[in-house]
């Protein structure tokens, strides 16, 4: 009950009275009212028609922006076969002219007893006859060029003593000493799969003795009785800066060492990385990255081993060495603070020393350019079937996006009927 004495209220709103035809039309259902009910309220049916017809856009829109990428997929394709068509053309010129000088009276490099040269080099290898480099010189002694056809040894880049040349016999034998016999007949390889290739195993992880290089020692009667290293290139973490510019050789960009006082130290000679001559063949794309030996194979043996004068200048250069030096009389430091003492236990395997010929730089040259448009060509013919699988993939996308695109279209113009009815 309310409290008495109080007054209650009441607002009344006004019923808004209609007129009476108006209320009797209300419980009839109109040709408009029924149609706009059938298809899914008032507005419907323009709401459908009208997203029929924003679809239809989209997919036009999508069917144009994959058509582009369909059309830049195959001007990819016709640049990259017209760059593949120009790198034969090439390879056929510089091959005639390859014939031209091979033919030429002066031969490629000749050896000479009283250097270091290949010939004496190869005999220095062979006196190891029971290592995995003597049986390697031997197959090739034997076989000549068609020994790197093999498929044992076609991943085989060589032995580390014949892929440089040093000009100072002196310095030849400094570097043999710092690196030591096992490491101047390491076996180098390409890459992994080359270096699985030259040994096997039984299944109790014995070395089987019939398969991979034993079983080719075995087969021109010699026997690796030593263990030996295989150095895998791919494997190894390459130089990545910049090389010295307009060097033939590509030299590493190093930067020098330098005293307190910013001088360079007295008697430095450079980095042993670089006093390294290589065969113009493998100065470029040795390994699938595009890398040669002088960042792969020589930067790992060396790093950036200085090379000094004389063992006085290389222990004033001391607070400068950060990855070891050598100097010319036979002085060697590993590592800053492991020094080499005692007598000097000389490798008698050596670093060739190149000969001066200009019909061998110019062969030589020319083989660096082969090399070098031999591998343009195949990383060519890998984007040429990298774009073909991409265009088929845009051909196929594109072909499930038309259809989609013409079901819109007919469904639009099922919906657009009733709406060309005047209301």
């Amino acid at each position: 009950m309310y409290p008495t004495g109080q007054q209650i209220s009441f607002q009344t709103t006004p019923l808004n009275v209609q007129d009476p035809t108006r209320m009797m039309n209300l419980g009839q259902s109109s040709p408009v009212s029924r149609n706009e009910t059938q298809n899914g309220g008032v507005g419907g049916g323009i709401d459908q028609a009208e997203f029929a017809m924003f679809n239809s856009k989209r997919l036009q829109s999508d069917l144009e922006a994959m058509g582009n990428k369909l059309k830049q997929h195959e001007d990819n394709l016709k640049f990259l076969k017209s760059q593949k068509n120009k790198l034969d053309e090439a390879i056929v010129d510089l091959q005639v002219h390859m014939s031209k000088l091979h033919s030429s009276p002066t031969p490629r490099s000749e050896n000479c007893d009283n250097n270091l040269q290949g010939e004496d080099v190869n005999e220095q290898i062979l006196r190891h006859e029971n290592s995995a480099a003597g049986v390697l010189g031997l197959v090739e002694t034997f076989h000549g060029a068609q020994a790197s056809q093999l498929m044992l040894t076609k991943g085989v880049v060589g032995v580390v003593a014949k892929l440089g040349k040093v000009n100072d016999e002196n310095l030849s034998q400094i570097l043999s000493n710092y690196l030591g016999t096992r490491s101047m007949l390491a076996v180098v390889c390409r890459n992994y799969e080359s270096v699985t290739a030259l040994e096997a195993y039984d299944n109790q992880g014995n070395i089987d003795r019939n398969a991979g290089l034993h079983g080719l020692g075995a087969s021109i009667g010699r026997t690796i009785g030593s263990n030996f290293d295989a150095i895998c290139l791919e494997n190894l973490r390459p130089y990545v800066g910049q090389h010295i510019a307009d060097d033939l050789q590509r030299r590493l960009d190093l930067l020098k060492p330098k005293l307190p006082n910013g001088e360079c130290p007295p008697g430095f000679l450079g980095f042993a990385v670089n006093m390294i001559q290589i065969d113009p063949a493998y100065l470029l794309c040795v390994t699938s990255y595009g890398y040669g030996l002088r960042e792969t194979l020589f930067y790992s043996l060396f790093s950036r081993l200085q090379v000094y004068k004389t063992r006085a200048d290389m222990i004033s250069a001391l607070p400068c060495i950060s990855d070891g030096a050598i100097s010319l009389d036979g002085g060697i430091i590993r590592t800053p603070g492991i020094f080499n003492l005692g007598n000097r236990d000389e490798v008698n395997v050596r670093f060739a020393k190149p000969t001066a010929s200009r019909t061998m730089d110019n062969y030589s040259e020319a083989e660096k350019k082969m090399k070098e448009l031999k591998w343009k060509k195949e990383k060519t013919l890998e984007d040429i079937k990298r774009e073909q699988v991409l265009r088929e993939h845009a051909v196929f996308n594109f072909g499930k996006k038309k259809e989609e695109f013409v079901r819109c279209l007919a469904q639009s113009s099922c919906t657009n009927q009733p709406m060309n009815t005047p209301r």
